[in-house]
C-alpha cells in the first residue's frame, strides 16, 4: 500500500536558525503496560515485557514512550489510583525491571516519561490512611466536608457517574472524588500537599526520567466553599471543579521542580477550549496540553454518552477544530486515540477501508504542526471490540455511565445502549496488543486479564511487518519523513478547501520548503480541484502505490492519502 520515494529525503533539510526542542520534533508511542505484552505468563503485562520489545519501538523510529502508570495501586481505576508513588505495582515487576527498562530505551536515545496522577490518590495511599484518622499534617490532605451520612455536601457529580462524594465513617466527614470512590481528591491547597508532590517529582527526575504526561491536571484548583453546580450540565458541578481559581498558580508552583531538567511536561486537560490551552504553557508551566475538542466532533450536546446522538461527525467540523488548534495554540498534541478513547480507525475510519482509513489517520497525525502521539496498537490499525454485555466491561467509567442512565430512566437496559458502549467505551483501547495470530495474540500464554479482540488473526504485528505496503511501514515512512523534514515540524499550515465534504487539504510552508497533503476522507472517489501552485509536485508519500503524481484535477480514491513536496 504504502509508497515512500526515499531519494527525495535523503538528505536532511536541517535548518540551524529554528528554536528547537527535542519534545517538539520527537514521535511519542504510548505504552498501556497492563495490555502490552506479558512476560512472565500470569495474563497480565508488565515492565520485562515492555523491555523486550523495546527493539521493536526503534525499529518503528518513536522517539519517546509515555509509560502509563506503573506505580503500587490496588487497581480501582487500573493504575491511575496510586497508593505508593515510589514503588512499582509487584503485578509489572520491581523497580530494578523498571531502571532496566529505562537504560534500554536509553540505550536506544529514546525516551521515558511517565504518567503521573496527583489530582487524586488511591483510598489505600498512606496519606488517605492518615488523613481519615486526622493525623498530624495529614488531616487537611484531602478534601473533606461536614455533613450527616444520609446528605452529600452539594449536587457534584462524579465523572465515573453517581456522587462526587462519599462518607467515610472512621473520620465521620464526607470526601470528595472527582472520579471512582477509591479515588479521593488531594488538597491542593494545602501546601503540604504541594511540597509532598513536589518532592515526588523530584524523586523521578532524579532517577533519570525524561517528563512527565499529567492525568487530569485542569481539576486541581477547586471553588471555595464547594457551590452546587448546575443541574442542567453534562456532569452536574464540572464549572466548579475545572479550570478552577488557583490553577494557574499551582502548575507554576509544579513548573519550578522541572527547573534544571530537560524534560517534556504534557498536561490532560479534557476541559480545556482552545483558547485556554496558550494560558497553561510556557517558561513558568507546563510545555504542552492535550486538548479534546476535535475529539468531541462525534457526539451530542450532553457528551460523550448521550445515548440519542453519537457517531455522527461532519468533515468540515474536524478541519474547522483540528485548523484552529494549529492557528491559535502555540505547540498542539496531536493524538486521536489515547487509553481513553475507542480506537481511530473504528470511530473516523470505513470498515470496508480499514488499512486505508488507518494509514490516512496516520497521513494526518503525522504532517500537522505540533507532537504526535501514537497509541499502542495504531500502527497496525488495531479496531473497536464487541461487548455483548455490562459483565464483558472492566473500564468503571462505562459500568458507572451506563448504571446511572438505567437508574435515571433514560434507558431501560444495557441493550438499549450496545451500540453507544461499542463506540464509545474505554475498553477499546485496553484489548492486550496484537503481535502474531497465535493463541491470545502470542500477548500471554494463559488467559489474558481481558479479552484479545478476536480479529487478531488478521490484524497483528507479525503479519503487518511481512508486508512492505502495510500501515505498519507506511507509519515507520511518516515517521522518518517526518524525522527528516524541518518543514513537517515547524512548517506554517493553511488549510485548503474548508468547506469541502470529501477532501482534508493542506500544506506545511516554511520558508522556500513546501508540503501538501491531500486526504479523501470519505469512501467515495473525488476529483481534487483547488487553486494551487502544485504543477510540479513530487509525490512523497501514499496509501495507494499508483496515487497521481501531480494533485490538480485528479481522481482520489476512498481515503486515500497523499503528500506532496511542491
Amino acid at each position: 500500500m504504502t509508497q515512500y520515494n526515499s531519494q527525495l529525503t535523503t538528505e536532511s533539510t536541517q535548518r540551524t536558525d529554528i528554536d528547537r526542542q527535542w519534545w517538539k520534533e520527537a514521535v511519542t508511542y504510548q505504552i498501556y503496560p497492563r495490555s502490552f505484552n506479558d512476560s512472565d505468563g500470569d495474563g497480565v503485562g508488565d515492565i520485562p515485557g515492555i523491555t523486550e520489545k523495546v527493539d521493536y519501538l526503534d525499529d518503528l523510529g518513536v522517539d519517546v514512550v509515555w509509560l502509563c502508570p506503573v506505580y503500587e495501586s490496588p487497581n480501582a481505576d487500573n493504575g491511575y489510583d496510586i497508593s505508593d508513588y515510589r514503588a512499582i505495582m509487584d503485578e509489572f515487576g520491581t523497580m530494578a525491571d523498571w531502571e532496566e527498562l529505562l537504560a534500554e530505551l536509553h540505550a536506544r536515545d529514546i525516551r521515558l516519561i511517565m504518567d503521573l496522577v496527583v489530582n487524586h490518590t488511591s483510598k489505600q495511599h498512606e496519606w488517605f490512611q492518615q488523613s481519615r484518622r486526622r493525623e498530624g499534617e495529614f488531616e487537611d490532605y484531602y478534601h473533606w466536608v461536614d455533613g450527616t451520612p444520609d446528605e452529600p455536601p452539594n449536587n457534584w457529580e462524579s465523572i465515573f457517574g453517581g456522587p462526587a462524594w462519599t462518607y467515610d465513617e472512621e473520620r465521620g466527614q464526607w470526601y470528595l472524588h472527582l472520579f471512582d470512590p477509591g479515588q479521593p481528591d488531594l488538597n491542593w491547597r494545602n501546601p503540604d500537599v504541594r511540597e509532598a508532590i513536589t518532592d515526588m517529582v523530584t524523586w523521578w527526575l532524579e532517577k533519570g526520567i525524561d517528563g512527565f504526561r499529567l492525568d487530569a491536571i485542569d481539576h486541581l484548583s477547586k471553588s471555595d466553599g464547594y457551590p452546587s453546580g448546575d443541574p442542567d450540565a453534562p456532569i452536574v458541578g464540572i464549572e466548579h471543579f475545572s479550570h478552577g481559581p488557583h490553577l494557574r498558580e499551582y502548575l507554576s508552583e509544579l513548573a519550578a521542580a522541572f527547573e534544571g531538567y530537560d524534560t517534556l511536561t504534557v498536561g490532560e486537560m479534557g476541559g480545556a477550549d482552545i483558547d485556554q490551552v496558550d494560558d497553561y504553557t510556557g517558561e513558568d508551566s507546563l510545555d504542552t496540553i492535550f486538548q479534546f475538542e476535535h475529539m468531541g466532533v462525534d457526539t451530542g450536546p450532553d457528551g460523550p454518552w448521550d445515548p440519542e446522538q453519537f457517531g455522527e461527525w461532519e468533515l468540515s467540523e474536524l478541519k474547522k477544530l483540528i485548523s484552529q488548534q494549529q492557528n491559535e495554540i502555540d505547540w498542539p498534541t496531536l493524538f486521536f486515540g489515547n487509553h481513553d478513547q475507542p480506537r481511530p480507525v473504528s470511530r473516523f475510519g470505513e470498515e470496508g477501508c480499514h488499512a486505508e482509513s488507518a494509514t490516512l489517520i496516520a497521513t494526518l497525525l503525522l504532517t500537522l504542526q505540533g507532537t504526535p502521539y501514537i497509541y499502542q496498537g495504531e500502527e497496525i490499525g488495531m479496531t473497536n471490540n464487541e461487548f455483548d454485555g455490562l459483565a464483558e466491561i472492566d473500564d468503571p467509567m462505562t459500568v458507572g455511565v451506563v448504571e446511572d442512565l438505567i437508574a435515571d430512566g433514560a434507558v431501560n437496559s444495557y441493550e438499549e445502549v450496545r451500540d453507544l458502549v461499542n463506540y464509545q467505551s474505554r475498553d477499546h483501547a485496553r484489548t492486550p496488543m496484537q503481535w502474531n495470530e497465535s493463541e491470545n495474540a502470542n500477548f500471554t500464554d494463559e488467559d489474558p486479564w481481558f479479552d484479545v479482540n478476536d480479529n487478531y488473526d488478521e490484524i497483528n504485528v507479525e503479519a503487518l511487518r511481512s508486508d512492505t505496503d502495510s500501515i505498519w511501514y507506511h507509519y515507520q515512512d511518516l515517521i522518518e519523513l517526518r524525522h527528516e523534514e524541518d518543514a513537517l515540524v515547524y512548517g506554517d499550515y493553511e488549510l485548503l478547501l474548508p468547506d469541502h465534504d470529501q477532501f482534508y487539504a493542506y500544506k506545511r510552508t516554511l520558508d522556500d520548503e513546501r508540503f501538501l497533503i491531500v486526504l479523501n476522507w470519505s469512501g467515495e472517489s473525488a476529483t481534487f480541484d483547488a487553486d494551487i501552485q502544485a504543477t510540479d509536485s513530487e509525490k512523497v508519500i501514499s496509501n495507494y502505490s499508483d496515487s497521481p503524481t501531480i494533485p490538480s484535477g485528479e481522481t482520489f480514491r476512498p481515503y486515500e492519502a497523499v503528500v506532496y513536496r511542491c
